[in-house]
């Protein structure tokens, strides 16, 4: 049994598609967000003495893919306002900050999106993806700093091309009319007006016979 584990192993080594190196090597098309290896991170100064970091767990998006020029690229993503996870949270202040009117909102405004307007290439594995952020219902500019980790065309434990990258971006809460708690001009007594947001996502593409 051992002897059969170990020759699965070597087979699969040996059969292990090249990983890409560049968003070249990867094929054109509709990639969706895999949800089980992605993850939305925002953070925001409490008082100046924290960045105190909270996540969406239910979001999705969308990525059509030119590999050959990549800046013809475009993202949209979509973002459930009423799956924020706060870490400990005191008893209904989760519910607060989703449903207050001065906060998401979010029976009025069930949804936050971001969709992608241009894509700017900073080199190989990066590029800058402006866009329009959504929130109560107010589009504002956004930038997404994006860095691309990897990828490859199939495998065969997983037939779709899957791209990986890290993002991360900043804007400020009261753009979208989000001004309570800010901090009088000069100090830091309050809740921040930065956000800071830090993606991780692994998208799947097209299914490798149509890559090849």
């Amino acid at each position: 049994m051992r002897m059969y584990s170990l020759i699965a192993i070597i087979v699969l080594c040996i059969t292990f598609p090249v990983q890409a190196e560049n968003t070249t090597d990867l094929p054109s098309g509709t990639y969706t967000l895999d949800k089980s290896h992605a993850s939305l991170v925002f953070s925001v100064s409490h008082l100046g003495f924290t960045d105190y970091t909270m996540t969406f767990d239910s979001f999705d998006a969308t990525l059509e893919l030119d590999s050959a020029q990549l800046e013809k690229s475009s993202l949209r993503a979509t973002i459930n306002p009423l799956s924020l996870d706060l870490p400990s949270p005191p008893e209904g202040f989760t519910d607060t900050i989703v449903n207050d009117e001065h906060w998401l909102n979010a029976k009025v405004f069930p949804e936050i999106t971001f969709t992608s307007r241009r894509v700017e290439l900073t080199n190989e594995k990066t590029v800058n993806v402006h866009g329009d952020l959504e929130i109560l219902g107010i589009r504002k500019p956004v930038v997404l700093e994006a860095v691309f980790n990897g990828g490859y065309k199939g495998h065969p434990m997983d037939p779709n091309a899957r791209i990986g990258f890290s993002a991360s971006g900043t804007f400020k809460r009261s753009d979208f009319g989000m001004t309570y708690g800010l901090p009088e001009p000069g100090t830091t007594m309050g809740v921040g007006d930065d956000i800071n947001v830090m993606i991780e996502a692994e998208f799947t593409g097209p299914p490798l016979q149509e890559a090849e």
